[in-house]
């Protein structure tokens, strides 16, 4: 029988992983004053129960300018008791544990550092926060690379396994690395090896403070994405010299948070950034671990056994399913929970001050109080509606131990997140809705398709609960010319229901109208593949390859009547959908109220112009607006009811899974 390799052990330094998966350090917000909380507590045991080989929390801050409050804390001796409650809670359920520490440098804001400035090797200014940071001095310098082996020392009397140095997304040892933000004069400045000197020193200070046996691994750069910044030829040399230095382990992080380039949303392919871990891997002996959109463990196996790779970081995908190691393992891989990359829940939540959580897993983040308990008495529950909602709140209710039936009218489970998955770069989606209803049978779910419930039909079945999940439906707006043969609603045109002409009229600037243009703007482009065909065979000059990837056969004009495009989309994936409207040419026009449609277009009101523009087709994009024919009727009837989803208050995808997961559990 074939090993499987995402299953073999490895040693790094002394220490021996019992598995290829590593659960890389992200930051959390469930730290509190530094100190480590008991979220953060049991969000990570449940990831090490999962069968995580060796699992990073961080980033951990070196001193009270290198992160903020919610940052876990490894400066001051005060954190010990926290961090080895997390490191013992991590090994007593099967992992082993690293602390990853870092300094944010220009990246973190004043208000996190009680009003001091930030610091970096020059005071260029940073994009993310606006500010200006304080240019170091050499003793200052001299003395971060003191607290970084102090802190390493903590980590390792906490009793982790191992620790990580962020040295790579735009913190502080990747400014010195930069010639974008390293502009000095002195042995820190100017060439490479210069530039490379703080980040060694750091190396070599925590190997003196945590001797020869004790593992230190390094997350680092493949490429920084930022036009000017390090690139892929001296991020490899740098991986070479900190192998030198005595490294154990690289992980090959991908970007700065700057980079208007994508890393790690929907668009980007599944193990897009192979190429560079397998380039460092080359030229190192040390173990080098790939990161960014590995979301399955076939494309893990794939990279391992291509060799480029030795480990595969699964950060996201662990926040998704914590039971991915075991279910891939024990021949389970349907029942897993597959990351989406949505990053709703994630990096959304980060940018909002709250908890990381997740659209795909309502318990994520909330390990304790979102535990299902059986109920005292089994009952016959109905779900109406196989959509997000009405998936989520079967599953909860399942475990609770009850009889639970879900009834979907079309042909197959999912609703609207197969029209999620419709517009370019989105196909994840379809991904979850099929993970959703994968789970339901081993739960015990039954399910009944091509089924259309009415009160009567329900109050057959005599439940003694409905959970009502019937959705949403697009909103038709009272415009004068709506009727029109060539005005179409974005669900059929996402749907794949209905076509449109040359030119394109959207109404409507939200987020189905964004993809949908997107969608209609790709239309008569290459493909990936062609553009493959086209580059090997050097059939067209690069640039006009690249401009027939982008120009297709149909001009898109999105009007809003608000003052901006993509209120309601995410921030981290907003930039790269605005990126992409302007790649392809999609105009948008916000403050315009379209006050008619006519059978050439659209007629436009601006303040107090009117102005007439010409269209094949009108495509409507205007909202969405609950469904829930039924409540009203059972309620008078007596037959107890819980809406949920879009059926209730329309929202996100994240809100129909974790409101569906509520309704369940609380029956």
């Amino acid at each position: 029988m074939r090993k499987d390799p995402l299953f073999e052990p490895i040693n790094i330094n002394k220490m021996e992983v019992k598995n290829r998966i590593y659960m890389p350090a992200m930051h959390m917000n469930m730290a509190h004053n530094f100190l480590v909380t008991d979220a953060l507590v049991d969000f990570y045991i449940e990831r090490a129960k999962g069968g995580t080989g060796m699992i990073a929390v961080g980033f951990a801050t070196i001193d009270e300018q290198s992160g903020g409050p919610t940052n876990i804390g490894a400066h001051h001796d005060d954190h010990l008791p926290g961090l080895k409650r997390l490191a013992s809670a991590i090994h007593e359920n099967g992992s082993h544990s690293v602390c990853q520490i870092n300094h944010g440098g220009r990246n973190i804001h004043s208000f996190l550092l009680g009003g001091k400035p930030s610091v970096a090797p020059s005071p260029v200014p940073c994009r993310l926060t606006r500010e200006t940071p304080k240019e170091l001095t050499e003793g200052e310098i001299k003395q971060i690379v003191s607290r970084f082996a102090e802190s390493a020392a903590r980590v390792k009397k906490a009793g982790f396994d191992s620790v990580e140095v962020l040295s790579g997304t735009g913190y502080l040892i990747s400014n010195f690395l930069s010639p974008l933000t390293n502009l000095r004069k002195d042995q820190y400045g100017g060439s490479l090896e210069n530039r490379m000197r703080f980040g060694v020193e750091v190396m070599t200070a925590i190997r003196q403070a945590v001797g020869k046996d004790y593992p230190v691994m390094f997350r680092m750069n493949g490429n920084d994405l930022v036009e000017g910044g390090q690139g892929r030829k001296e991020l490899t040399r740098y991986a070479m010299v900190l192998a030198d230095a005595g490294v154990d382990a690289l992980c090959i992080n991908v970007g700065w948070h700057e980079a208007r380039i994508p890393q790690i949303v929907t668009s980007v392919p599944r193990a897009m950034f192979g190429y560079m871990s397998k380039g460092i891997k080359e030229v190192v002996s040390v173990p080098v671990i790939a990161s960014h959109r590995i979301n399955d463990p076939e494309t893990a196996r794939e990279m391992l056994a291509d060799g480029l790779c030795d480990m595969a970081a699964l950060g996201r995908p662990l926040i998704a399913d914590p039971d991915f190691a075991q279910k891939a393992q024990s021949g389970r891989e349907r029942e897993i929970i597959h990351c989406i990359a949505c990053s709703q829940g994630c990096f959304d939540h980060l940018g909002q001050g709250k908890y990381v959580e997740c659209l795909c897993n309502p318990k994520a983040g909330h390990e304790k109080e979102a535990a299902i308990a059986k109920a005292p008495k089994a009952l016959k529950v109905m779900v109406i509606g196989g959509g997000a909602a009405g998936m989520s709140a079967a599953a909860a209710a399942a475990e609770r131990g009850h009889d639970v039936t879900v009834y979907e009218q079309s042909a197959r489970l999912g609703g609207q997140l197969y029209i999620a998955a419709a517009p370019p770069g989105r196909e994840e989606f379809s991904h979850l809705a099929e993970d959703l209803g994968a789970q339901l049978p081993g739960k015990g779910v039954k399910v009944v398709l091509n089924k259309t419930m009415d009160v009567s039909a329900i109050a057959a079945e005599k439940p003694d609960q409905v959970i009502l999940a019937t959705g949403g439906k697009p909103i038709a707006p009272k415009i004068p010319g709506v009727e029109k043969s060539h005005v179409v609603q974005a669900w059929d045109v996402l749907a794949g229901n209905a076509q449109t002409g040359k030119r394109v009229a959207v109404v409507g600037g939200g987020a189905v109208g964004v993809e949908t243009a997107l969608l209609l703007a790709e239309k008569g482009t290459l493909t990936g593949d062609m553009v493959k065909f086209l580059l090997i065979n050097e059939v067209e000059p690069v640039e006009d390859i690249r401009q027939l990837a982008l120009n297709g056969t149909k001009k898109v004009q999105i009007f809003e009547m608000m003052d901006k495009i993509g209120a309601d989309i995410g921030r981290t994936t907003k930039w790269t959908m605005l990126q992409s409207m302007d790649r392809h040419d999609v105009k948008a026009t916000v403050g315009a109220k379209v006050i008619e449609i006519t059978d050439s277009g659209l007629r436009v009101r601006m303040g107090d112009k009117t102005t007439e523009v010409q269209a094949d087709s009108v495509v409507l994009a205007v909202g969405t607006m609950p469904y829930n024919p039924l409540e009203a009727d059972l309620t008078a009837m007596g037959i107890p009811c819980i809406t949920c989803g879009d059926a209730q208050k329309v929202a996100q995808a994240f809100d129909a899974v974790h409101g569906g997961f509520a309704a369940g559990k609380s029956v």
